[in-house]
């Protein structure tokens, strides 16, 4: 058998060395299908109701969870605490992560599907005292009217029978928190995991905010408010609305606005319409049926109509997504983002009419912190969502 010099040993080991994955130049996050081969010495860790803490090694060991007698044949370590009971009126906490990181993904199911206006999440960085997230659980998910509606985006997953899930990547300096109240005057469940990752976080990475509204009924020549008050440096990467309309017709005619930076009476981008601003047109009408037709798609989507099967009446609820991100707006100083309430006048004039409608909408944008305080939430009479009513014009 030949043998192999030190010097070949020596130059063998420099050659295997020098083409070695080198663990920790790479931190885990921004991940895409060409750098998911990468090595890292990111560190995963899920928060689940079978692993409160993330702990590693400590997942699936109660003894004593609401499914115990469900299991009470096969015993711990087999489906004991798969879901949580919030009670009436409280704040739990959800997840509590210290270090730095991200979090990568969020799935929840909630029950009942038609209180989640009355289930708040919360969303605390780096030992924050107001959260960065104040939000109603299905809206959060773009799904604010307490129906069921499928959502195939890249930022967020609504899937059968009423599964929530979220993609945005959530970084964290120093800690984090996650908090859900119920505001019903019943008990609510929740199944729900939070998988985030340990890691080095860029000096510059800005934290993840969103941000609720929502005006019954919008006045006069109405500009409704999406969201106001930022102040700071960062990129707004997202809206979705709960939309309902008050008056036959078509209501989409209203232009989005983004005042930025010093922007006094006129916007440095303004829209040309709603159906437009959420890449869609014509009304969003199917040629053939003269329907509204329903959409979702990794950006943008009308995900949802309510009652699907009429158009242009008084009463219909309308769920509508837009990410910006390939198209973050960005923003140095402050931001505000408006949306007008405007249609047609039903008799043959040719003129937009300004409408009072019911609109409710999630901002979601990246800022460095600290944030301003957010306005209080609505009161739960506010927050509630009516019974569905189609047809006569709405008071």
């Amino acid at each position: 058998m030949k043998k192999i010099s030190a010097v070949t040993l020596l130059a063998m080991a420099f050659v295997t060395a020098c083409t070695a994955p080198k663990v920790g130049s790479f931190n885990g996050l921004d991940l895409n299908l060409g750098n998911l081969s990468r090595i890292s010495d990111a560190r995963t860790r899920s928060i689940s109701p079978e692993n409160f803490t993330g702990e590693k090694g400590m997942a699936g060991m109660s003894t004593n969870g609401p499914a115990w007698n469900a299991a009470r044949d096969l015993g711990q370590g087999w489906k004991v605490s798969p879901y949580i009971r919030v009670p009436a009126k409280s704040t739990v906490t959800l997840g509590e992560i210290s270090g730095s990181g991200a979090i990568q993904q969020i799935w929840m199911t909630p029950a009942p599907l038609d209180k989640t206006r009355f289930n708040i999440l919360r969303f605390y960085w780096d030992g924050e005292t107001t959260p960065s997230v104040e939000v109603p659980l299905g809206d959060f998910f773009a799904c604010g009217w307490g129906k069921y509606c499928q959502i195939n985006s890249q930022a967020v997953c609504v899937n059968p029978g009423s599964a929530f899930n979220c993609y945005w990547s959530m970084p964290f300096h120093k800690s984090a928190k996650v908090t859900l109240e119920n505001l019903d005057d019943n008990q609510m469940s929740l199944y729900y995991q939070i998988n985030y990752t340990l890691t080095e976080v860029p000096a510059d990475a800005a934290t993840f905010h969103a941000q609720f509204r929502r005006v019954p009924r919008i006045a006069e020549k109405p500009e409704y408010v999406i969201l106001d008050g930022v102040r700071g440096r960062g990129q707004y990467v997202g809206t979705y609305l709960a939309w309902e309309v008050r008056s036959p017709g078509w209501w989409g005619e209203g232009e989005i606005k983004f005042f930025m930076d010093g922007d006094k009476k006129f916007p440095t981008i303004c829209g040309t319409g709603t159906e437009d601003y959420f890449c869609g047109s014509y009304n969003f009408e199917n040629q053939e049926t003269k329907k509204y037709q329903t959409f979702s798609t990794p950006y943008t989507g009308l995900a949802q109509v309510l009652p699907p099967d009429v158009a242009y009446q008084p009463g219909q609820r309308f769920g509508l997504y837009r990410w910006h991100l390939a198209d973050p707006v960005r923003f140095t100083q402050e931001l505000k983002v408006t949306i007008q309430s405007l249609g047609w006048m039903t008799d043959n004039s040719g003129r937009y009419l300004p409408l009072k409608d019911d609109i409710a909408s999630v901002a979601y944008w990246y800022q460095a912190e600290p944030h301003a305080a957010f306005p209080a939430l609505p009161s739960t009479d506010v927050l509630k969502v009516g019974p569905l009513q189609v047809g006569a014009p709405q008071k």
